[in-house]
């Protein structure tokens, strides 16, 4: 049975292969909107394509018009989809792994997060996406920062008996260890949820701090800088088959296109960091920035809540997180 299995699936593979070869379009699934950095790394990606003029388009499919925000990686990795942008850690509960994508305090600021995506951790992540099926084109983390009613939140100590938004289930787990009370939802409802008092404090992306506008109803905001905590991995990823069915022509001309965007990718989530300080401060609200010894508050929080729930979830998570943890 197993035999037959694996020659099914390398058959399958082959024909994936085939098809790539021959199509003139492949598909690209993201959910956000077309202003987005996400949908402009894409976009570097398609250009560069259709420029080679190597017999190939790219189709991009914005704000989640092809498939749902959480549901493309298993389409991807069955070649119903061709190429996405997309946060790992949405495939966390397929591969538990993942999770480590989207964990409070494993990258400090953008160029360590460009070491990470150097490192053996990123090569062990790429190895399992391998498995299935998956390829990574653009590595990219964007990061986010911290907002609060009535003063600043820099240190645990700050969120003590706050009423807190997190966004993820790690962030939740170390800021409920912090002593705050979780409220659950998406970042969309944090402006509301401010205004109604249900909020005091709010955990998210610098871009969704600002495109809804949060700095109408707080006090103060931590933003990324030299050290933040919220960072999240949002890669293009490909199917692997795919990729390897296409001619060498066309496969150099997505690489190229992969390393122009990549390099836009860093600066342009440096940038949105730096923006959205100033769009707070030009709007009333005071900037606190976090401090190495609070950074490090929060990673010690982080290893008794997060963290060891992490390895406890995950086999080999333990091996996983040193590696991350290693890279200085």
């Amino acid at each position: 049975m197993t035999i037959k299995f694996t020659a099914t699936v390398a058959a399958t593979a082959l024909l994936a292969g085939t098809w790539a070869a021959e199509a003139a379009e492949l598909r690209l699934s993201h959910q956000w909107s077309t202003s987005d950095v996400r949908h402009k790394v894409a976009e570097i990606v398609a250009n560069e394509v259709a420029a080679a003029d190597v017999d190939l388009e790219i189709k991009i499919f914005p704000s989640k018009s092809l498939f749902k925000p959480r549901e493309q990686y298993k389409p991807l990795s069955r070649g119903q989809l061709d190429m996405t942008v997309f946060p790992l850690s949405y495939a966390g509960g397929q591969r538990p792994e993942f999770n480590l994508t989207l964990m409070p305090g494993l990258v400090k600021n953008h160029d360590h997060a460009a070491r990470l995506n150097e490192s053996e951790f990123m090569g062990k992540l790429e190895d399992l996406m391998a498995e299935d099926d998956v390829k990574v084109l653009v590595h990219g983390y964007l990061a986010g920062g911290f907002v609060g009613k009535d003063g600043c939140i820099t240190s645990p100590e700050d969120v003590k008996g706050q009423q807190t938004r997190a966004a993820g289930k790690a962030f939740e787990q170390m800021l409920a260890g912090a002593g705050a009370s979780i409220a659950s939802m998406a970042s969309s409802e944090i402006y509301n949820a401010m205004q109604t008092g249900v909020l005091t404090a709010a955990n998210t992306s610098s871009s969704s701090f600002v495109s809804y506008r949060i700095y109408e109803q707080v006090a103060c905001y931590t933003p990324a800088s030299d050290f933040a905590l919220w960072f999240m991995y949002q890669p293009l990823l490909m199917n692997k088959s795919t990729f390897e069915g296409l001619t060498e022509a066309q496969q150099a001309a997505i690489m190229a296109g992969a390393e122009k965007a990549e390099a836009f990718y860093l600066e342009e989530a440096k940038k949105q960091d730096a923006e959205s300080a100033k769009v707070f401060a030009d709007n009333g609200v005071e900037i606190a920035n976090m401090t190495l010894e609070e950074f490090d508050a929060w990673r010690a929080l982080a290893q008794e809540t997060s963290y060891k729930a992490f390895v406890k979830d995950t086999p080999g998570g333990q091996d996983l997180l040193d590696l991350a943890l290693s890279v200085e």
